[in-house]
């Protein structure tokens, strides 16, 4: 056939051609209308459950979240006293009345490592104020001279006694005729059992006792490392909740010993604040106590560390 001819165009051809487009739009269909795989399904979730765990009004959910955010607000008025106080626990419960009327049974004393907020008239290192160094400086915490401190002997089986700081002694020390006759059984230094003294220390007292600690055999000299911290506020009532844990809260002076605290696991200035005054069980003396609001005559003021009997102040 010449070149003029014209042939119609072959069925194949045009079958193929046909088949090849169907197929390509098929695919393309396929391609668009199928759904991908969900990113969303875990998210949406989570943040359901967050949503109904901060609005839930009643139910498990609600209870739960009440417990944590007061375990949280607990925690964070732990860290806020441990940060100002340098002490942990930072509170101790007052069993008996050793301080009255200064410190009562059942208050809760807020106390702080002796170094902080120490005034001037500390004796050396140890952050404590002795009742003559208070006179003589006018510096005063809960109704009287001088500083209110919580020692620990370690030789005591008993718990932490809260007393006021009277004066200081090097070791070796006669401190009779320095200390105040009315606070003591005695008629020389031989007929105490802490004198001379066995090692440099505070001589202390309960405001609401008749003697000192050292005179009726309570506790020797406090030792500057004995010395758990100084006391600043007083909360009246809060501490029989602690006794009344412990079955302190119904324990008798005789029971319980000597100013003694019970621990509390839970803007300061240089003066103790005074909300009230904390204190603890009576000293087992005759007589009525002897108020102690008037200066003492023939306790001296304090002097300076002896070069024994010192130990490192305590940390911060």
């Amino acid at each position: 056939m010449s070149s003029g001819d014209s042939r119609p165009p072959s069925d194949d051809s045009s079958g193929s051609s046909g088949a090849s487009g169907s197929a390509d739009s098929a695919e393309s269909i396929g391609s668009s209308d199928a759904p991908g795989p969900s990113h969303t399904l875990g998210s949406e979730t989570e943040e359901s459950l967050l949503t109904r765990f901060r609005t839930a009004q009643t139910g498990p959910l609600m209870y739960l979240r009440e417990m944590l955010t007061s375990v949280l607000a607990v925690v964070a008025i732990g860290l806020l006293l441990f940060t100002v106080s340098g002490v942990w626990p930072p509170m101790v419960a007052v069993e008996s009345g050793s301080m009255e009327p200064h410190m009562e049974k059942g208050d809760l004393i807020f106390i702080t490592e002796p170094g902080r907020f120490a005034p001037d008239a500390a004796q050396g290192d140890t952050g404590v104020v002795t009742y003559e160094a208070g006179q003589e400086s006018d510096y005063r915490s809960f109704g009287s001279y001088g500083s209110v401190l919580i020692y620990d002997n370690p030789d005591s089986f008993g718990p932490p006694i809260i007393h006021r700081a009277r004066f200081w002694v090097d070791d070796g020390e006669n401190w009779y005729d320095e200390a105040n006759p009315e606070y003591m059984r005695a008629d020389s230094c031989e007929e105490l059992r802490y004198c001379p003294a066995p090692h440099a220390g505070f001589i202390t007292k309960g405001d609401n006792n008749a003697e000192y600690d050292q005179a009726n055999g309570i506790a020797p000299p406090v030792r500057e490392e004995w010395v758990q911290g100084v006391a600043r506020v007083r909360i009246p009532y809060l501490g029989w909740v602690r006794l009344g844990f412990s079955g302190a809260a119904f324990a008798t002076p005789a029971e319980t010993g000597v100013a003694q605290v019970e621990i509390v696991s839970t803007a300061v200035s240089p003066a103790e604040f005074v909300a009230s005054d904390p204190v603890t069980t009576d000293a087992a003396v005759e007589g009525p106590p002897p108020a102690n609001t008037a200066p003492t005559v023939g306790e001296r003021a304090a002097k300076p560390f002896g070069s024994t009997g010192v130990a490192t102040p305590p940390a911060a």
